[in-house]
């Protein structure tokens, strides 16, 4: 049975609301006041308020605004009674929180009216809530798929990988990679699926995939200029099919490290560099590592080309999306890449100092 409060210090208004509304077959609470009223509508969870505006110790629209910031009573619809007709009061009462007015003095038409349309808003409100949190648990379980599937570790005699994984929302378009080619090259790799949500998700864990199983036809994965072409020919967005896919493109740093040598090797499409940060006998050097190229799925003729260098020790190699650099900041300024850079050179200092 449907609830419905009843906030009004007028007991003659309140039986013949009452009434009323009981005759329609609705379960209906009272509170004398609006304190009470507030007390009531946490306990009940009523489905609708009918709640006067003037009224002692707490009137109509302070019980709107505390009944509207409980999240429990986010469906809750709620009908504001006042003999006030001027527009500006109508205002006030919206900026409360009001679904809706009665005038005073009732008429039990418009009354029933109201309720029967407030109580319909109310369900649609439930439905839709009951939807969000289906599709923020599935969102939920999708997150939990893909970080199950990252690796978050790798440590030997020459080297040492930390990975963290932090969508700015609950399902994002970045993934990555890193694993031995042979047992001398690692390669690692970071990509970024433009857009957010499911789409952007289920595009980056089938590149993962291709790129685990190397599963690219005639393509050396120990040269990262082949791999990006390769990549380019498999994920053609501009021609997808498939509603998640469409006009969806990404960007990707890939890279290969001899441990033997030393020898980085890299390309990127459209991708922010990756900062190789080296301590030096003279101070701390920090080179940008990035070759152009445009990003993967917008154009078939598209160009990679590798670049390489040595990786000194000490030294660290950070990749990284975009998300990490920008950053809003107060003024409405972008923090930025170099800001980044510099934070990245303070923390391999003191990490070298340790």
């Amino acid at each position: 049975m449907t609830h419905i409060l009843l906030i009004d210090d007028d007991p003659t208004t309140r039986m013949l609301l009452k009434r009323s509304l009981q005759k329609q077959g609705y379960e209906v609470a009272e509170a004398l006041n609006g304190e009470e009223g507030v007390q009531k509508a946490a306990q009940l969870h009523p489905a609708l308020i009918i709640c006067d505006w003037m009224m002692p110790i707490m009137d109509g629209l302070d019980v709107c605004r505390q009944v509207k910031a409980n999240a429990n009573l986010s469906t809750t619809f709620f009908i504001l009674l006042t003999a006030r007709g001027a527009v500006e009061d109508r205002v006030t009462g919206l900026d409360a929180g009001a679904d809706e007015f009665l005038s005073k003095p009732i008429d039990m038409n418009e009354l029933k009216a109201r309720v029967r349309a407030g109580l319909r808003i109310h369900q649609l409100s439930q439905d839709l809530q009951k939807q969000k949190q289906k599709l923020e648990t599935e969102l939920a379980e999708a997150a939990g798929y893909v970080r199950s599937i990252l690796p978050t570790y790798l440590k030997d005699d020459r080297l040492h990988i930390d990975a963290r994984f932090l969508p700015s929302m609950q399902l994002g378009g970045d993934c990555y990679d890193f694993q031995w080619l042979d047992d001398d090259r690692l390669a690692a790799y970071l990509l970024d699926v433009s857009g957010h949500g499911v789409g952007s998700a289920l595009l980056s864990i089938s590149v993962l995939n291709v790129l685990r199983s190397r599963a690219l036809p005639n393509t050396d994965f120990g040269d990262p200029a082949q791999v990006l072409e390769a990549l380019n020919q498999a994920f053609p967005m501009q021609e997808a099919s498939d509603e998640f896919y469409e006009g969806k493109y990404f960007t990707i740093w890939y890279g290969v490290y001899h441990r033997s040598t030393g020898k980085l090797e890299y390309a990127s499409a459209g991708h922010p560099p990756a900062v190789l940060v080296t301590e030096t006998k003279t101070g701390t050097e920090i080179v940008k590592l990035k070759t152009p190229g445009l990003p993967v799925g917008l154009f078939d003729e598209a160009v990679y080309t590798c670049n390489d260098c040595i990786i000194e020790s000490p030294s660290t190699l950070y990749v990284f999306s975009d998300g990490a650099y920008e950053i809003h900041l107060e003024d409405g300024s972008i923090w930025g890449l170099d800001n980044l850079a510099d934070l990245m050179k303070e923390a391999d200092l003191q990490i070298t100092e340790k």
